[in-house]
């Protein structure tokens, strides 16, 4: 069976939720190795061995949101922060200036009119100072349409929202009793409408989650069409509602690794030419989580540029990693981590994806 599913993989065939579940359910290491060679070289072929760089700027932890798993929820005890304009386009202008290309703006959920303008601003004068160098992702949860809108007529092309998980009745486990699975995924729909690059995401290996509910997100992400995936394996955050429900979580770390892999490589053989995160969360389970995601397939790394003294008031799980390297620090060192497993950054491009062109033709 397990020469049939590879030799499905091979021809290119169309792949079927049973065909995902058995790749989901892949465990010897030989098999996952023919899985992730087989998703490299789909990568290879469509965007090649290089890394596309989005240099993360975390702007604030407050949040108006209370999330059962997230470590900046709204009812979490600690010093919150906001960055002033200054401080993001100077990141940005930071980035600018080391030839990333792209950069990401994130932070806690929120829809008051000053942190809108905020952000509306800080999007304005970056492309201008920058005279239009700079791809600028956003990635700030739930908002009304008019907002997406300010925001994308500043300058922002791509956008990320997460849906956390495809499953209503999984994500109602996850939230509070105000959140809704409906509204998120109408975002999602207005942000495509109004000609974003749009990207979403789940957590991988979830208390309460099955493999069913991963395969519901992989065919998710094809019904959505989405150009962008930002995913990675669920990480505990002490004193959340969730992690209660995993206690045994520092011997489960292996198996949320590999699981977090397997979906990147299915991710990538399923929709072929979008851009997929090796997220800091793979590293955080292990020294090299980030370059075994992209050797399973993935094409974009988010290295952080937040200032230092803010990084440890924004660990959306615990143990994250980089909270005391700079940015400096972390450009060597992630060139070298990107060098070591024979790819290449791809200095000063946006690293669209290709996804988007093809829908968009």
């Amino acid at each position: 069976m397990t020469d049939e599913l590879f030799d499905k993989i091979k021809s290119e065939k169309p792949l079927t939720a049973p065909d995902l579940r058995k790749i989901l359910e892949l465990e010897s290491p030989e098999d996952l190795d023919r899985l992730f060679k087989a998703a490299y070289a789909v990568k290879e072929r469509v965007t090649g061995r290089k890394v596309f760089l989005r240099g993360l700027i975390e702007v604030s932890n407050i949040c108006k949101k209370d999330c059962y798993y997230c470590g900046i929820r709204k009812s979490s005890h600690m010093e919150r922060f906001q960055l002033s304009l200054k401080e993001i386009v100077d990141a940005a202008m930071w980035a600018d200036a080391h030839h990333y290309g792209s950069i990401v703006i994130q932070g806690g959920e929120r829809d008051d009119e000053p942190f809108i303008k905020l952000i509306e601003d800080a999007v304005r004068e970056i492309k201008e100072k920058s005279a239009g160098r700079l791809g600028i992702t956003l990635s700030m949860g739930e908002q009304m349409p008019a907002v997406y809108r300010r925001w994308f007529d500043a300058g922002a092309h791509r956008y990320l929202l997460r849906i956390e998980s495809s499953n209503p009745e999984l994500y109602r486990k996850l939230h509070p009793p105000d959140h809704s699975h409906a509204a998120r995924l109408k975002c999602l729909e207005t942000l495509k409408a109004i000609g974003y690059q749009v990207g979403t995401g789940v957590m991988i290996g979830l208390p309460f989650q099955t493999i069913d509910d991963l395969v519901g997100d992989l065919l998710f992400f094809q019904k959505m069409d989405v150009d962008m995936i930002g995913m990675g394996p669920y990480l505990v955050s002490r004193d959340t509602p969730l992690a209660k429900e995993m206690p045994d979580f520092e011997t489960l770390k292996a198996q949320q690794l590999k699981l977090g892999l397997k979906m990147i490589a299915a991710a990538r053989l399923l929709l072929k030419n979008v851009n997929i995160a090796a997220t800091t969360a793979l590293q955080a389970l292990d020294p090299r989580g980030r370059e075994q995601g992209l050797l399973a397939g993935a094409n974009v790394i988010m290295p952080n540029l937040t200032a230092v003294q803010y990084r440890s008031s924004y660990q959306l799980y615990d143990n994250k990693p980089c909270l005391d390297e700079n940015s400096e620090q972390c450009r060597f060192c992630l060139e070298r981590r990107v060098q070591s497993i024979g790819e290449s950054i791809a200095w000063d491009e946006w690293g669209d994806s290709r996804h988007f062109a093809a829908r968009k033709k």
